[in-house]
């Protein structure tokens, strides 16, 4: 071991150390809050319901969901939501409706963030990939059937 490495090892131990001992970091400000209840719904309704308190949602327009008709490899499907039309994006949820468990992903805003996610996600069949947009208080969803060729989380 070279002895910057070993330098630099021992000091961000010690500040990690110190924060800790003076409370700076405790696991509530460190780790992401997430909702149990909602990543583990297996229908998207229940796991709309967990994670908004309602599952009443519109069709939008406003809302471009891109996902290729086909995807070649399940186990890597590219996903893209565009919300940049809606004011006051809160939040935008990706599910896919015949995985294990329903929510692939939330991702919450503040402030004047653009609605915009890219991602790639995981599905075991064809299915419908589900977008869900919490814009102004309201729900807005756009969905997309995916054709799976090869198997991602399923086999």
């Amino acid at each position: 071991m070279k002895r910057r490495s070993f330098l630099k090892g021992t000091l961000a131990t010690g500040a990690a150390a110190v924060a800790v001992n003076a409370g700076l970091l405790t696991p509530s400000t460190v780790l992401a809050e997430w909702n149990k209840a909602a990543f583990a719904a297996k229908k998207v309704d229940v796991a709309v319901k967990d994670l908004f308190g309602t599952t009443a949602t519109a069709e939008s327009g406003d809302i471009v969901l891109k996902a290729p008709e086909i995807a070649e490899n399940g186990a890597v499907t590219p996903v893209t939501v565009d919300a940049t039309k809606l004011n006051g994006v809160e939040a935008i949820a990706i599910l896919a409706d015949k995985n294990p468990t329903a929510l692939v992903c939330v991702y919450n805003y503040s402030g004047p963030a653009l609605g915009y996610v890219s991602t790639r996600i995981k599905m075991g069949e064809t299915m419908n990939v589900v977008a869900i947009v919490k814009a102004g208080g309201k729900l807005y969803k756009a969905q997309q059937q995916v054709k799976v060729t090869i198997g991602g989380c399923g086999g």
